[in-house]
Order: structure tokens, then C-alpha cells, then sequence
């Protein structure tokens, strides 16, 4: 399963691969229409889709301040519930009002945003993880099989001294790594990654996204192993704010539409890039494990690989394996979600996957996907959602407001962050490349750190 560019004379299968099934339609993101556009009571909550919940609360979490606790959106009532600290009437009714779901909780989004930058001052060791947990309105800190002796001291110390009820552990079965090797696979410095989705660049030339950790380990990319190259990397960032890097085609006649296979001769069309929520339902596809699907469970992850740590991811129960590294996060209305960077387990056992957003990387290169353009989507055709926030507002209906280290791209310093927000160098990077020769092989960690957290 091969994603092939158009030159003059070739057809291409662009994107990573798409899941076969029938594209749901994108709902207006009216805050006081009901699903079947019908209007209801004002204070009865709204049905919406995922894209909608994530755009009203990027409208309604600005205006709530420190009572904003972050919100998730409920697939299974097609609902958004927000976050209210303390007994606020007033806010209660303003939530109500926009179509949403009041739910009272302790935590504010701030303070929960302060505790993730107090573990990353005191907890930055390799095999650790931390976002924010709105279901439970708590930091969720996920720590891999290698974190124990001191390690695990200093991670449960830190978690214990944010206070109760602020954060906490869980154990991972599997290694946090990089997943390189390919959904459509392309070939680099042998190495092996996925090509995600077929972009627009900054100058009108065609090029595409993949893994940071990908463009760090080549700067030319093809389409077989030992090919010619096809395209040049542009940019890359890893570790950081962000695992993510533009390629550009190196013929400009190549034609890049903004598609995804579906493996079986179909493709689906990527109209526009979109913020990820809390609770949305998700597609990967690797050209390791093919398609695989799950939801978000937390945004602005922050990710402690032995190379580096890197900041601004969505965590979710989707699985992955080596080889996936750079491919597509996407939903079955055609938005493009995220990039695969890494996680643990496999898609035997699962375990925790982390995306880069790609609405930060678009906005980070200036470059723009199906009809939108960078990091402001914008309005799409009949469905005139504008799917996205930029990197400055990050992505996500459990974003934080004010967070000090979150935000993607824009909020963190850019790519010279490298050791993590809070400069915990001690702890960072991601797997090394897979080495190239099928779809088993297996490379070394590059700097992996004790041993811990490599392919």
C-alpha cells in the first residue's frame, strides 16, 4: 500500500491512509441549533459533532476565565461538557446558553496548566508523560516499564507535592518511543516513515507534513528504499515545541491532492485541518498496522523521549508500532487531526499513542491543507466551520487558558526548546530510526538514555 505523488503522467494516493467507511457530515457549528437545525429551548444542551464542540469552546472558554476548568466533548450524547469551578451561577447559565453542558469540579484550567509546568521542573525523566485530564478534571501523568528506582521516587514526589487532587500516575505496559517507519511508507538516511497529509507550502510549492524526528533523520526522502528522492525537507522540529516537518516535492509539476487511501481503492478527501477535543473519535493509519481507531483522551501532552522532551501533543488510545512515525490522525468527516510521533505498547496489547496537531504545524511552516488556509481554516464551503484555532490559541476543548507550557508551536519557543518547556534535559528524545528492511525491522534508539524507551 503505496501513496504514489502525480507527476505530469502519474496518479497519486496522497495522505496516509483513511478508514473505509462512510464520511459523516460536518454539523454547523451553531450554538443554538439543535442537531436537526431545529431551535430549541435556550438553556437545553445542543447535539453537535466533535468539530463543533471543539469550535464553540474555543468561543465560550475565552470568556469564562478563572471559573474555565476545561471541557470534553460526549461522544455518546454528541455533547459538550465544561468545566466550571466552584458554584457559579452566572457562569452556569452563560454555558447553558451557548448549548453546553455546566459540570462543577475543583481545578481550574490555569492551575492544572501551572501544575504540568511544576513536573516539568521536577519530573522530566525519560518514559514519562503528562496532559490534562478533563473527564477527571486532573494532570494525568503516565509513566512507561522503565521508569523505577529514583525515577519513579522523583515522578511520585513531584505528583504527591502538587497537592491532592491536582495529578495522577499511571503505569504503561510498553516503552514510550518513536514509531518510525511508514503509513505511506517514504525512505530516508535508512530510515523508514509515513508520509501524513499532501500540503500546500508557503511559496505555492507542493510538499507535505510528516514526523519531526522523521525530517531530523533525512534530509532527502523517496518513495522506495534506495530510491531517488523526491522531496527535500524544508523544516523539521524535534525535540521541542512540537514533532513535525515539511517536505517539499522536488518537481514542481508534482500535483499533491489533498486525499487519503483507504487501502481498498477508495480515498477520501481531507477538506480542512481541525483542533483535536477531548472524546473525539479518530482514525490512524500506518503502513505497519494499517487502520486503527480510538479517541482523545488529553491535549498539550507533554512527552519525555530519550532524545528530547517534546511539548504540545494529543494523547490518545489509538495504537501504533514502529514503522507509523509521521502518518495521518484523522476523523471520517475528512479533517486532519495529527501526525504520529510516539508511544508505548502496540496494536496487540495497546497502549498510548501521541499526535503532533497539525493545525500548530501548519500554522509553524505556513503551509495549508485542502481548501484551508495555514493555521486559519477558515470557512468550508457549505459546512463554514472554521476548524481551527492557530497555534497561539491551542488546540482542543481542554486547552488551558494562560497555560504557561502549552499551546503548540506558538507558545513554546519554537524548535530551540529542545530539552522540554522547563528545560528538563535530562529527559528527552525519541526512538531512533527503524533501520530499513521490512516491515519487522527494528532500529536502535539514537541517545536512547540508560537503555530506556528504544525500538
Amino acid at each position: 500500500m503505496s501513496h504514489r505523488r502525480i507527476t505530469k503522467r502519474k496518479a497519486v494516493l496522497a495522505g496516509a491512509g483513511a478508514v473505509g467507511i462512510a464520511a459523516a457530515a460536518v454539523l454547523l457549528p451553531q450554538a443554538y441549533a439543535g442537531q436537526d437545525g431545529a431551535r430549541s429551548d435556550a438553556s437545553a444542551p445542543r447535539q453537535m459533532s466533535a468539530a463543533s464542540a471543539a469550535e464553540l469552546l474555543q468561543q465560550l472558554g475565552k470568556q469564562l476565565g478563572e471559573s474555565y476548568g476545561g471541557a470534553y466533548y460526549d461522544a455518546g450524547k454528541q455533547q459538550l461538557v465544561v468545566n466550571v469551578v466552584g458554584d457559579n451561577n452566572e457562569i452556569d447559565v452563560r454555558v447553558k446558553k451557548a448549548g453546553a453542558v455546566p459540570r462543577s469540579v475543583d481545578n481550574s484550567a490555569s492551575e492544572l496548566s501551572a501544575a504540568k509546568s511544576v513536573l516539568s521542573r521536577k519530573a522530566t525523566v525519560p518514559g514519562t508523560s503528562w496532559a490534562i485530564d478533563p473527564r477527571n478534571n486532573q494532570v494525568l501523568v503516565t509513566a512507561d516499564r522503565t521508569v523505577t528506582g529514583e525515577r519513579w521516587d522523583r515522578l511520585e514526589a513531584a505528583v504527591k507535592n502538587l497537592g491532592p487532587g491536582m495529578a495522577r500516575i499511571q503505569k504503561s505496559g510498553g516503552e514510550f518511543k518513536t514509531f518510525l517507519e511508514g503509513g505511506d511508507a517514504i525512505f530516508g538516511g535508512g530510515a523508514r516513515c509515513s508520509l501524513g497529509f499532501n500540503v500546500t507550502a508557503q511559496d505555492g510549492s507542493p510538499g507535505f507534513l510528516t514526523a519531526g524526528h522523521c525530517g531530523v533523520a533525512a534530509e532527502q526522502w523517496s518513495e522506495e528504499a534506495g530510491g531517488g528522492p523526491i522531496g527535500t525537507v524544508q523544516e523539521a522540529v524535534f525535540p521541542g515545541a512540537g514533532d513535525f516537518a515539511l517536505v517539499t516535492y522536488d518537481d514542481p509539476a508534482t500535483q499533491a491532492p489533498s486525499e487519503v487511501d483507504t487501502g481498498d481503492g477508495r480515498t477520501v478527501a481531507i477538506a480542512r485541518a481541525a483542533d483535536a477535543a477531548v472524546g473525539h473519535d479518530v482514525i490512524r493509519m500506518g503502513s505497519t498496522t494499517g487502520l486503527s481507531d480510538g479517541q482523545v483522551t488529553g491535549l498539550d501532552a507533554t512527552v519525555n523521549y530519550p532524545e528530547g522532551t517534546v511539548t504540545g501533543l494529543i494523547q490518545t488510545n489509538v495504537c501504533a508500532e514502529p514503522g507509523d512515525s509521521g502518518g495521518a490522525l484523522f476523523t471520517a468527516d475528512g479533517s486532519a487531526i495529527g501526525l504520529t510521533s510516539g508511544g508505548s505498547g502496540d496494536c496487540t496489547a495497546g497502549g498510548e499513542t501521541f499526535f503532533q496537531p497539525v493545525t500548530t504545524a501548519l500554522e509553524a511552516v505556513g503551509a495549508r491543507i485542502g481548501d484551508g488556509a495555514g493555521g486559519d481554516a477558515g470557512d468550508d464551503g457549505a459546512d463554514g466551520a472554521q476548524e481551527n484555532g492557530g497555534a497561539g490559541d491551542n488546540a482542543g476543548a481542554d486547552a488551558g487558558a494562560g497555560a504557561e507550557d502549552s499551546g503548540g508551536v506558538a507558545n513554546n519557543g519554537g524548535a530551540e526548546a529542545n530539552a522540554g518547556a522547563d528545560g528538563g534535559a535530562d529527559g528527552t528524545g525519541v526512538g531512533g530510526p527503524d533501520e530499513v528492511g521490512g516491515d519487522d525491522a527494528q532500529g536502535d534508539a539514537v541517545g536512547a538514555d540508560d537503555g530506556a524507551l528504544h525500538n
